[in-house]
């Protein structure tokens, strides 16, 4: 049995582990257009690698997989979970000491140029050859961080072999702002509960923490909500969108009314960047502060982009797709990981998705 893998990132590289770990004699190739594989992962959880997360739905196969190649987890808040050393770098050797032990060949630069199936067999056509395989998987990430290898390759080849490929955006991924306050708020966190309007109407809402930047805002919350914000209907202006943000979810107008009649300000309650904003806007007037603070508005003018997102919203539908990521078009052909229209929140969610999309996949060409 023969196996082509298309990308050497998460899913890609434990695919080919799980495929050699049920069957030692399976021929297994990886092939990845970056100079070494796994370049992503280095960058996941600042360095630290939040590989799963207790709440996630593959996390017992997550972590039995990662202990069968020797690499110990530990948790961090909110369920997230990190190898033992909190290295990223750690992960990668560990993949790719597993790889060089069963036997995976890994190609590197290696430059896809188009795939096919005839009589049963995929031929990969690339600049070093072509590859020939009894099954192909296409693990090459979406449009994510293209310099660390999800240039957006793979949709041109999953479309290739009859499958569609859903409106593609950044996600998780900073929002810009056309408010010169955020400028002034530069450096300026607090756990809020933010609301996004699309053309008045609420989408989406989550509380957690938000960071103000000199181009608009960041933090685990906006990250959170930034998959319902469109470029393209924000630059055609056939949306409108705007954050609207409640500093202190946890006391009402009226409570932050009778803190203000007490003592006159509150300082005591936000940072003080945001107080003198606070004070700018409403005169001093404590009543019209306390409306502002439960319902500040930004209007939203765009993310960050691709180059900063951390995954990509869209995809191959699902509905397309078997158990094990395996084509309903194709037989034989798996698609994993980012490349699939399903999107999770941050926390080791979308790591831990693309993880087990490899495992699942390699233990159903291990049954096929």
């Amino acid at each position: 049995m023969q196996t082509v893998i298309i990308g050497g990132g998460a899913s890609g590289t434990v695919c080919a582990i799980r495929i050699k770990q049920n069957n030692p004699d399976a021929s297994v190739t990886v092939l990845e257009h970056l100079d070494e594989p796994c370049k992503k992962i280095h960058a996941t959880g600042n360095g630290r690698c939040n590989i799963t997360n207790r709440s996630a739905d593959g996390f017992e196969n997550t972590r039995a997989f990662f202990e069968s190649l020797g690499l110990l987890l530990r948790e961090s808040g909110e369920g997230r979970m990190y190898p033992y050393s909190n290295q990223a770098a750690s992960v990668v050797t560990v993949l790719l000491s597993a790889c060089e032990k069963l036997g995976v060949k890994i190609v590197t630069g290696c430059t896809v140029r188009k795939a096919e199936k005839l009589g049963g067999q995929f031929n990969v056509f690339t600049d070093k050859g072509v590859f020939t395989a009894d099954n192909l998987v296409i693990a090459t990430g979406g449009k994510a961080q293209p310099s660390l290898g999800s240039d957006g390759s793979g949709y041109d080849l999953v479309r290739s072999f009859g499958h569609s490929v859903t409106a593609l955006s950044p996600a998780l991924v900073q929002l810009k702002s056309s408010s010169k306050n955020c400028r002034s708020l530069k450096g300026v966190r607090a756990k809020c509960r933010v609301k996004l309007e699309i053309n008045g109407e609420v989408t989406a809402e989550d509380y957690g923490e938000l960071l103000f930047t000199e181009y608009g805002i960041s933090g685990i919350v906006t990250m959170n909500l930034s998959e319902k914000v469109s470029d393209e209907k924000l630059k055609n202006g056939s949306e409108r969108c705007v954050a609207v943000i409640d500093f202190v979810p946890d006391l009402s107008e009226k409570d932050l009314l009778e803190h203000f009649e007490k003592f006159g300000d509150f300082e005591g309650v936000l940072p003080h960047k945001l107080c003198n904003i606070l004070q700018r806007q409403t005169d001093g007037d404590g009543e019209k502060t306390a409306k502002y603070i439960k319902n500040w508005r930004l209007i939203i003018t765009g993310t960050k982009g691709y180059e900063y997102a951390q995954i990509t919203k869209g995809g191959v539908p699902l509905s397309e797709l078997k158990e094990g990521g395996e084509s309903g078009v194709c037989s034989n052909l798996y698609i994993l990981g980012e490349l699939t229209d399903n999107q999770f929140c941050c926390g080791g969610f979308n790591l831990d998705y693309a993880f087990n999309s490899g495992i699942k996949a390699a233990d159903k060409i291990a049954r096929a």
